[in-house]
């Protein structure tokens, strides 16, 4: 991981527009940033989607796209963070690939699994998403065409994983 590059990111990120909760509402399409961060690459290979914010301020925070288009919300518990970290090599084979396919239906969400409140950031309250069941936040900021850029931040972690949303159209579930 190269540090400055974290740290250019983070401060990009920090220079965007605050955005509101309620102007996050609806199914935002995801890309990862590079950043040096172990999980970039790891997403995009297991066919991630993005995200769908709802209007009770609850979060889909984990959204991935079957082969046949169809969107599986992910329980984000079933995965432990940490060792997600430690695997992400792995993370970008196609083999992983594969066996993630196929666990998709058994790691389906049950309900939303986090929400979004404003937090500071750097002196900065913008929108965040809290995951229940894992030490992670979120942070957001608003980027150019109505974008928004994301920071995860896992707690006890100093590593940033970044990226960007773009509001789509809601597709089959």
């Amino acid at each position: 991981m190269r540090g400055d590059q974290q740290k250019e990111m983070a401060s990009w990120l920090q220079s965007l527009e605050p955005v509101q909760p309620r102007h996050m509402i609806g199914l935002w399409k995801g890309v990862g940033i590079p950043s040096g961060h172990p999980l970039d690459g790891v997403l995009e290979n297991l066919h991630w989607f993005g995200k769908r914010f709802y209007a009770d301020m609850r979060a889909d925070a984990l959204l991935f796209q079957r082969r046949s288009g169809r969107l599986v919300a992910i329980d984000p518990s079933y995965i432990p963070i940490g060792l997600a970290i430690k695997a992400a090599p792995l993370g970008r084979t196609a083999l992983a690939r594969i066996l993630f396919l196929h666990l998709q239906e058994s790691l389906r969400a049950k309900d939303t699994t986090a929400s979004i409140t404003l937090r500071t950031l750097v002196q900065v309250e913008s929108a965040a998403m809290i995951y229940d069941k894992q030490p992670i936040v979120d942070h957001f900021r608003l980027a150019g065409h109505g974008d928004l850029v994301g920071m995860m931040c896992v707690r006890e972690d100093p590593r940033r994983y970044f990226f960007r949303l773009r509001r789509v159209k809601e597709i089959g579930t």
